[in-house]
């Protein structure tokens, strides 16, 4: 189901709210349900005790030591919800005196009862509430008085008061729908003028900006980052169109030379050596112009899928002794203590390029940012079938809330706090860049003033 985003808001915002409504709902039943039932049978239990007074023994049986008086009493009352009264012996089974109001019915009896327990149950088809009470005297259980009232009516609003929740329930889940449906339009209005004025812009009108509305609020910092976007498009584009330029200018040069061979190639016959000198040439022009589109299609685009065909493949220890021996000046200025801990991975290959820009980066970072006279270890590992390279220096540490910035181009952590270190901050831009481009995956961590971890997987 295909829903816009206006219904979209409006049907997440009605399924949060059917939850609130539904909890409160419940709890509402549950609140009126209690009462109803703890109302009923405060009474029983009122009504019990009252009696439990007023019951004697005879012959060792409770009964009702003035029962005329209580019938007269009852006979002057008027009672909404009438109580009836048992009273029966110990045993429960013979009934010992009850209420006129009885009649001819008798209330049941329930052994497994505890004694003075609330419970529902059904006089003929009539459902009732009742409490029965044991009659001590002397810590022996002489018989049971048996109180009950009616229970149909508190029944009736409590199965009402379900009904009415349940019916109002869905009603207002589509009245909410509707309304919210309604707000979330009104909402979004902006929104749909943004997209209008968007639609304006086009690869040759880049200039063309959304307005920004009067209140600051989401939708202004949303337009803000609209012309944020556009303004990188259209540098972007300026970047292109340079591209272009340059790819022309640089392309020229090889492609009339080349040209330039094949004409004077066929004005007359050449020997064959004359041939195969330009054709050679004619070659090597064409190699170079090949490295040139080559190197300028990777500086323009950086694609983390590019590879180049029938690459410099070597063994990685070597290329980390490479890079090493690259940087041993420098770790003898510093002072730094090289540890190398490789294990017997000779035979995994790398590509040269990048895994060279890979670690060349890495290394030099490590060196540059390591305190004099403190340590770098190098770890080369093998871990499920794949070559693992630790840097770990000793040094200045990154920020925390810098590491995930670090690879952007030009972005340099606390630059400022370390002037005296030389750089221009694309290093690690490059290693991540030669690192998608084979596939490899880097993991950075640093503790401030403590040094830094880069764990690179070839």
């Amino acid at each position: 189901m295909k829903l816009s985003f206006k219904d979209r808001i409006a049907f997440y915002y009605m399924l949060a709210t059917a939850l609130i409504v539904a909890f409160a709902f419940l709890i509402v039943f549950i609140l009126v349900k209690q009462t109803v039932y703890q109302q009923l049978d405060n009474d029983l239990h009122y009504e019990a005790t009252m009696h439990l007074q007023e019951t004697t023994l005879e012959k060792g049986k409770p009964v009702f030591w003035d029962k005329a008086e209580w019938e007269e009493r009852e006979h002057n009352e008027v009672q909404v919800n009438p109580v009836f009264v048992q009273v029966m012996d110990s045993t429960g089974e013979i009934i010992t005196d009850k209420s006129p109001n009885l009649k001819e019915y008798r209330l049941p009896f329930y052994k497994e009862k505890e004694d003075n327990e609330h419970y529902n149950a059904y006089l003929e088809d009539e459902l009732i509430r009742q409490i029965q009470v044991p009659v001590k005297m002397d810590g022996k259980v002489y018989g049971y008085i048996i109180t009950a009232m009616s229970f149909e009516g508190s029944q009736d609003v409590i199965t009402g008061l379900a009904w009415i929740l349940i019916l109002c329930y869905p009603l207002i889940l589509i009245g909410l729908f509707f309304i919210s449906r309604l707000l979330a339009g009104r909402s979004i209005k902006p929104i749909q003028e943004i997209t209008q004025t968007t639609n304006l812009i086009s690869r040759d009108h880049l200039n063309e900006r959304v307005s920004l509305p009067e209140n600051q609020d989401e939708l202004y910092e949303l337009s803000l980052s609209i012309n944020s976007l556009l303004d990188r498009v259209e540098q972007a584009i300026e970047r292109e169109r340079q591209f272009t330029s340059d790819a022309s200018h640089e392309l020229r040069t090889p492609i009339s030379s080349i040209r330039g061979t094949l004409e004077v190639l066929i004005r007359k016959e050449r020997t064959r050596e004359d041939y195969e000198n330009k054709i050679n040439y004619s070659l090597d022009e064409i190699d170079r112009m090949s490295l040139i589109i080559e190197q300028l299609l990777f500086l323009a685009r950086n694609d983390e899928n590019q590879k180049l065909e029938n690459a410099r493949q070597v063994e990685i220890i070597s290329l980390i002794d490479e890079v090493l021996n690259e940087h041993s000046l420098k770790l003898k200025q510093k002072n730094i203590q090289l540890v190398l801990d490789a294990e017997d991975v000779n035979e995994f290959l790398v590509h040269y390029y990048y895994g060279y820009a890979i670690l060349n980066n890495v290394v030099e970072n490590a060196i540059k940012y390591a305190y004099p006279n403190s340590k770098l270890i190098i770890e080369l590992k093998l871990k499920n079938s794949r070559a693992v390279v630790k840097v770990i220096d000793e040094g200045i540490g990154i920020k925390e809330a810098d590491i995930g910035k670090i690879f952007n181009p030009f972005f340099r952590s606390e630059g400022l706090d370390h002037k005296d270190i030389k750089g221009t901050g694309l290093g690690l831009s490059i290693v991540q860049k030669a690192a998608q481009a084979i596939g490899a995956q880097i993991e950075v961590s640093s503790i401030k003033h403590k040094g830094t971890t880069f764990t690179i997987y070839f």
